[in-house]
């Protein structure tokens, strides 16, 4: 087989959807492949957290003998918590210059927006529930936040 006719064969392989040609006979053997092989990369991923359901509590473990003296109160004994409903990132304010949408000691209306929560860059805006005082603002703006960590210390009114 001469170059032409080579060339001639390379061109009708490239126009059509063929990925691979071969011929043999008994004086060459021709083989054409288009594309790439696929390449097989491997990535370790993050390690991965477990968490347990809501209202879970595992057996108590056998206390020693001396136990130190009881840790504060949690947030949710000073009212309810708003807690965020997904992985992210919590912003205080709609931008870097902007003041916060809420501060404490506020009180708020349904529905009105207490922060946002970006997730993937989509930003998530979280709303009051009910009319409510804010009393703490669990969390710093711009810091990681994951499912169900509180965001806000709230009180019913």
């Amino acid at each position: 087989m001469d170059i032409k006719d080579l060339k001639l064969l390379i061109k009708l392989v490239t126009e059509t959807d063929i990925t691979e040609f071969e011929m043999d006979n008994s004086d060459e053997k021709i083989i054409i492949k288009r594309g790439h092989k696929p390449e097989y990369i491997t990535v370790a991923g993050p390690a991965v957290q477990q968490y347990a359901p809501q209202g879970y509590q595992p057996a108590p473990a056998a206390a020693p003998a001396a136990t130190a003296a009881a840790p504060a109160a949690p947030a949710a004994e000073l009212g309810d918590t708003v807690n965020s409903p997904i992985v992210g990132t919590f912003y205080a304010a709609p931008g870097p210059e902007a003041a916060p949408y809420v501060t404490v000691g506020q009180v708020v209306e349904k529905g009105q927006v207490l922060c946002i929560v970006e997730a993937m860059k989509l930003m998530n805006e979280i709303e009051a529930e009910y009319k409510c005082k804010i009393v703490k603002i669990c969390k710093d703006n711009a810091q990681a936040v994951e499912f169900g960590d509180a965001l806000f210390v709230i009180q019913k009114l």
